[in-house]
């Protein structure tokens, strides 16, 4: 986490100060380079070593954890006694299904929310007519904040870990305390206590 904050601080700053310029009394941000080879081999770089690289990682990551779970289902049938029980493949198989479910969503949703700006920026470096200022790139800035702010949202929905950790965390969300029953007494009996 720490190399992905320092780098992209790094990267953000040394990239500002290199290609940025107030003409006019406007800044133009990102947009003055020394060449246009080099705008042009930055737009290639940044759009896919940002966007294409992310959703390979993100498929690969989630193709290992679904690797994890089905060798984690594999071991635990192996030390079963009375072999595989249907509840535990049943269990396996939902897991199973909940990971590639989240990851076809987490992946789908990153790649058409984050897909306009990052073919907006590709563009910016490839064509010297745009800049930041146009609403496309706000509009596009706007989808990709979309996913960053409804990403927790999905894993919360789609795992039950997730979803325990965070019910717990809910006060109001306890699980309420079940009535106690009221015992009756006879009536013989109350009138002889108030004797």
């Amino acid at each position: 986490m720490a190399f992905a904050w320092i780098s992209g601080f790094a990267h953000n700053c040394g990239l500002a100060f290199g290609t940025t310029d107030v003409i006019d009394g406007v800044c133009y941000g990102y947009v003055i380079w020394k060449s246009r080879v080099d705008q042009m081999a930055y737009g290639i770089f940044y759009f896919l070593g940002v966007y294409i690289s992310v959703l390979a990682l993100f498929i690969l990551c989630y193709w290992r954890i679904i690797a994890a779970i089905r060798r984690q289902a594999r071991v635990m049938a192996a030390h079963s006694a009375a072999g595989p029980s249907t509840a535990a493949q049943t269990q396996s198989s939902q897991m199973q299904a909940n990971v590639i479910k989240t990851m076809i969503l987490v992946s789908a949703f990153y790649a058409v929310c984050d897909m306009p700006m990052n073919v907006y920026y590709l563009m910016l470096n490839i064509n010297a007519n745009l800049t930041l200022l146009e609403s496309g790139y706000y509009a596009s800035i706007l989808i990709s904040f979309v996913y960053f702010c409804a990403n927790p949202f999905i894993y919360a929905t789609k795992f039950d870990p997730v979803k325990r950790v965070l019910l717990s965390l809910i006060p109001c969300a306890k699980t309420s305390v079940q009535p106690i029953e009221s015992v009756q007494m006879s009536a013989s009996r109350t009138t002889q206590s108030r004797k």
